[in-house]
């Protein structure tokens, strides 16, 4: 626990856990991206000879306790770095936002870890952090190999106004009620699972987050910054997962980069919907695991 810090103290004050099972209490070291923004790392797992660090990259309305549950499955066999997007957590954030910020961020981090290791590394991301992650493979040769967990959508959302509606949350300071739309809407979450999150700790944490969450489906559903074009010169291997039980959207865009992809696959995880990593973790981390391993 840092100095000075009490377990009586707010989690976020002194960068406790969430539970046994979270992270470090805090970041364990921070990353200077290339426009000198501070990105925040916590770690999971002890370093061995042979195996190379995982970088575990959030989606949107996250930050690195997204990976509360599958991260310790994770760290079983490997060393996790999970780092908090700009704007969330204990990372640092800029005036001049764009998602192309975010791809460096993700390259910078994984350049520092391959620094430490002397070889690229594996990169796992999570909705729109597995978009970073597989633009980040074009930005910097430090990664081997990308999982992505729906990190394609198609337009869908953007012809029912997703994101104006979502501004008018923002715009009225209604963060609870902006975070409920954009979990039911772009997540298609249903009723008695928005419910169950609602009553999470989690719930105020991500609400907070209402302003990312905004520019970031802005930026998504805009001119494309990281569209299929782009993506399709990825050469690396890259796993696609998507669930059973997502929105339609989700399979769709996978399909689509799939389809451009040199050394891509799609894995379908059943029964399971835009959380995998929570509701089905085991799975989950068997796919990742034996991409990984292959």
């Amino acid at each position: 626990m840092r100095p000075g810090c009490s377990t009586r103290r707010r989690p976020r004050a002194c960068g406790e856990p969430v539970n046994e099972r979270g992270f470090a209490e805090a970041p364990d070291r921070v990353i200077v991206s290339r426009d000198v923004t501070q990105i925040a790392l916590f770690s999971l797992g002890e370093a061995t000879a042979g195996t190379r660090p995982l970088l575990l990259v959030h989606g949107t309305s996250g930050d690195h306790r997204t990976w509360r549950v599958a991260g310790p499955m994770l760290a079983r066999r490997r060393r996790l770095a999970a780092m908090d997007r700009r704007g969330r957590g204990d990372s640092g954030d800029s005036p001049d936002w764009a998602i192309e910020h975010e791809v460096e961020d993700v390259a910078a981090v994984a350049e520092a870890l391959a620094a430490e290791t002397g070889e690229p590394v594996d990169v796992l991301g999570h909705s729109l952090g597995g978009r970073l992650a597989l633009a980040a493979a074009l930005a910097t040769p430090s990664v081997r190999r990308v999982v992505a967990y729906e990190a394609m959508a198609s337009t869908s959302a953007a012809e029912r106004g997703l994101a104006a509606a979502l501004r008018a949350h923002l715009d009225a300071g209604d963060l609870d009620g902006l975070l409920a739309t954009f979990m039911t809407e772009a997540v298609g979450m249903p009723a008695d699972e928005l419910a169950a999150f609602r009553a999470n700790p989690m719930w105020p944490l991500r609400a907070a987050a209402g302003l990312t969450i905004v520019r970031e489906l802005e930026a998504a559903l805009g001119e494309p910054a990281i569209g299929l074009d782009q993506l399709a010169g990825i050469r690396i291997p890259v796993l696609q997962l998507v669930g059973s039980a997502s929105s339609p959207w989700f399979a769709d865009g996978a399909r689509a980069l799939d389809a451009r992809l040199a050394d891509g696959r799609i894995e379908v995880i059943e029964g399971a919907r835009h959380g995998a990593h929570h509701s089905h973790a085991a799975e989950f981390t068997a796919r990742v695991e034996a991409f990984l391993d292959a």
